[in-house]
């Protein structure tokens, strides 16, 4: 028979999250403020199932806490709530009138990685501006003056079929491999991170970048926020396909969000870190 180690009888295993006192009040407090909120911009609440099929659709396969059903179906533990999310409406709950949901739950990642999440989706809505907004005022609320970076995920895609090049380093965040190239339109794109010089590097990229450089420009003007562009980050969630943000504090990321297609409906939505949140709210 196996037992627990004397000495992890009365551990939680590292990863895990536990709240007690001012930080369980804290964050009650900051998702009771949240699910009001959504609630005056139209949304509806959703819990969806701690098990699922579809989480590869989300994240990498390494990410996934996976195992056999009762039939002997590879299931996965929650690793992201979009995807569930968006075909849990539009396939289960069959509701036209369900175009704005929120939810409140973990996510649970391999090893052993739980993590809560303040998230919404605009089902049919590529809304980012409303996103920032929201999330913004939840920021506000509590005294938090993040700042917000802005992307486009179609503008790493588009450089890697110009050069003819994978991927691979833009997912890894790998900068040093766009300078050796030393091309000049490149470069700029790298290191652009204010608005104010966007108009200068629209002036040398390839045509093809041109566009959705506008509309990273245009989401960018929607906001008054403290905003820095990135427009070569390229997000690890596998369905964010165009406009792409981020509230970023110190070394944490708060929110990050963005467009996305799922069963050929174009959608947006965002999620807000809590446990990350909460660490900025403890640490002042």
């Amino acid at each position: 028979m196996d037992s627990v180690r004397a000495d992890l009888e009365h551990e939680i295993p590292n990863g895990s999250r536990l709240y007690f006192g001012k930080t369980a009040s804290i964050k009650r407090e900051i998702e009771n403020y949240a699910a009001t909120l959504f609630k005056e911009y139209g949304f509806e609440e959703i819990l969806t199932p701690y098990f699922s099929y579809h989480q590869h659709l989300s994240v990498s396969s390494e990410q996934l806490l996976k195992f056999p059903d009762m039939t002997n179906h590879t299931i996965s533990l929650r690793a992201d709530s979009t995807v569930d999310v968006v075909r849990i409406v539009l396939r289960r709950i069959k509701n036209e009138n369900l175009k704005r949901l929120f939810y409140i739950q973990p996510v649970l990642k391999y090893p052993n990685i739980e993590n809560y999440q303040i998230g919404a989706e605009l089902i049919g809505e590529s809304n980012l501006a409303l996103s920032i907004e929201i999330a913004s005022k939840v920021f506000d609320k509590f005294g938090l003056k993040p700042n917000l970076q802005i992307s486009n995920i179609e503008i790493p895609k588009l450089v890697c079929q110009i050069l003819n090049t994978s991927i691979s380093g833009f997912e890894k965040g790998d900068m040093e491999w766009i300078f050796k190239k030393d091309i000049k339109w490149l470069s700029s794109l790298a290191r652009l991170t204010h608005l104010k010089d966007l108009e200068d590097v629209k002036k040398i990229v390839p045509n093809e970048l041109k566009a959705p450089l506008e509309r990273l420009e245009n989401l960018a003007h929607s906001s008054n926020e403290n905003i820095r562009l990135a427009p070569l980050y390229y997000s690890k969630m596998r369905y964010y396909d165009k406009l792409f943000f981020r509230f970023l504090c110190d070394n944490y990321v708060l929110c990050s969000g963005g467009d996305y297609e799922i069963d050929s409906l174009e959608s947006s939505g965002f999620a807000i870190m809590t446990d990350a949140f909460l660490e900025n709210i403890l640490e002042r």
